[in-house]
C-alpha cells in the first residue's frame, strides 16, 4: 500500500451518470475520470500524428481526439487507428460524410452536434453508422459556435443558451434511439463554463466531457483550467476531461493528471510535495525538485514524495509520503522512508538516491499489487 491514506474530509461524491464506451475506455458511472487531449499536427501526416498520439500516451492520455476536416484525413484515420495505443475520436464539425467515413475507419467516438451536419436523414445515416461500427458519439456544445436561432433568443451565448442547444441535440440522438453519448458544453469564459455544466449536470444523466475551450498558453491556460475544471470535479461533475492549451498535447495530459491528483481522482505516477525554498533551505529546493520531475517521468506507480528544504515542515511532511527529504545542516539531510526516518544522506548523493528509493518503492507497490490480483484470481 502507498502510504498516502484517503480520509473522509478529502472524499468527493461524484454525479450519477450512466457509463458509456469509448473503444474499451468506459466513461461516465463508477468508471475513472478519463484523460483526453487532442493531436496538433495534420492528420494527413500520418507518420507525425501516430507518433504524437503515442507521446500522449506515454504520458498517461486514455484517450485521444484527432480532427477530420477532409477526405484525404479521412483515408488517414485509418493507419492511425490501426496504430494507435489508446481509443480515437474523430472530430467532426459539418460535413456528415466525414462522420460516416470516420466509423467506417475503426474511430471509437464522433465528436459532432447533429443539428449540425444535415437534415433527419443525414443525420440517421451517421447515427447508422456509428451504431453499425461501434462509435459512441460526443455532442460538442461551444459557446463559440451556438446555434443562430439560440443567440437570436438569447441575445448572446449564456448558460441558458448552452444547455438548450446540448439537450435538442440529445433530443436528437435519443429519438433515434441512440444513446451511447457524453456531452460538452465548453466555453473560453470559466464563469460560463461552470454555469453551463452545473445546469446540465442536472438536466441529463448523460456522461460529461468538461473543458475550458481556448483556455490559452501553458501558464495561463493551466490556471484558468485549474479553476473550472477544479471546481467542477470538486462539486462531483465531470466523466472525462481535456485541457485546451495551446501548447504541446503532452503538457494537456499532464496538467489533467495532476488536476485529478490534486483532487484525489486519479493517481498515476509520483507526486512530488515540495516547498517553495527560502533562506533556511539546506540544498537547492528548486533545481532539485526540477531534476527529479525529469528523472521521475518514467514512473507510472501511484506514489507520493516530499522534498522540503529545512526541518520546519519537512518531518511532519514526510510523514506523510512514500518517500522524503527533508535539508539539514553541513551539506546533508534527513532520508524518509514510509514516512519514519531512515537515514541520513548527503546533499550531492541526493537526486540519484532518492530516484533509486523511489525506483524501489515502485517495483514493490507493483509486486503487491500482482500478487493481490493473483490471489482474487
Amino acid at each position: 500500500m502507498s502510504h498516502n491514506p484517503i480520509r473522509p474530509w478529502r472524499s468527493i461524491a461524484r454525479r450519477k451518470s450512466r457509463q458509456i464506451h469509448v473503444g474499451p475506455v468506459a466513461v461516465g458511472g463508477d468508471a475513472p475520470i478519463s484523460v483526453q487531449t487532442m493531436t496538433n499536427t495534420l492528420t494527413t501526416d500520418v507518420r507525425a500524428t501516430i507518433d504524437q498520439v503515442q507521446r500522449c500516451a506515454d504520458a498517461g492520455a486514455d484517450i485521444v481526439r484527432v480532427s477530420v476536416p477532409d477526405q484525404d484525413s479521412s483515408r488517414a484515420l485509418h493507419e492511425i487507428v490501426r496504430e494507435s495505443p489508446v481509443p480515437i475520436v474523430a472530430d467532426i464539425h459539418f460535413h456528415y460524410k466525414r462522420a460516416i467515413e470516420a466509423a467506417e475507419a475503426g474511430a471509437a467516438c464522433l465528436r459532432i452536434n447533429p443539428g449540425n451536419i444535415g437534415d433527419a436523414s443525414r443525420v440517421r445515416e451517421v447515427i447508422r453508422a456509428a451504431r453499425d461500427h461501434g462509435c459512441s458519439i460526443r455532442i460538442g456544445v461551444n459557446a463559440g459556435s451556438l446555434e443562430k436561432h439560440l443567440l437570436d433568443k438569447y441575445g448572446e451565448p449564456c448558460p441558458e443558451a448552452m444547455i438548450e442547444s446540448g439537450l435538442d441535440h440529445i433530443r436528437i440522438l435519443q429519438d433515434n434511439d441512440f444513446h451511447e453519448f457524453k456531452i460538452s458544453c465548453k466555453a473560453s469564459d470559466v464563469f460560463l463554463a461552470a454555469a453551463a455544466y452545473q445546469g446540465l449536470a442536472e438536466a441529463t444523466d448523460a456522461p460529461i466531457h468538461l473543458g475550458i475551450t481556448e483556455a490559452g498558453g501553458l501558464m495561463s491556460g493551466t490556471i484558468k483550467s485549474a479553476i473550472g475544471l477544479g471546481s467542477l470535479l470538486w462539486a462531483g461533475i465531470g466523466d472525462t476531461i481535456r485541457v485546451s492549451l495551446s501548447a504541446d498535447p503532452v503538457e494537456e495530459v499532464k496538467v489533467g493528471f495532476e488536476i485529478l491528483k490534486s483532487l484525489g481522482l486519479r493517481h498515476r505516477g509520483v507526486n512530488i510535495i515540495s516547498c517553495p525554498s527560502c533562506a533556511r533551505q539546506g540544498f537547492d529546493v528548486i533545481k532539485t525538485v526540477e531534476a527529479l520531475e525529469k528523472r521521475l517521468e518514467h514512473i507510472k506507480t501511484p506514489m507520493s514524495l516530499s522534498i522540503i528544504g529545512c526541518v520546519v515542515n519537512g518531518p511532519g511532511e514526510a510523514l506523510m509520503t512514500d518517500v522524503g527529504f527533508t535539508g539539514g545542516g553541513a551539506g546533508s539531510g534527513m532520508v524518509y522512508l514510509a514516512g519514519k526516518q531512515s537515514h541520513k544522506l548527503s546533499n550531492d548523493q541526493m537526486i540519484e538516491h532518492i530516484v533509486e528509493q523511489v525506483e524501489k518503492k515502485a517495483a514493490a507497490l507493483e509486486a503487491a499489487r500482482a500478487a493481490e490480483a493473483q490471489a482474487a484470481q
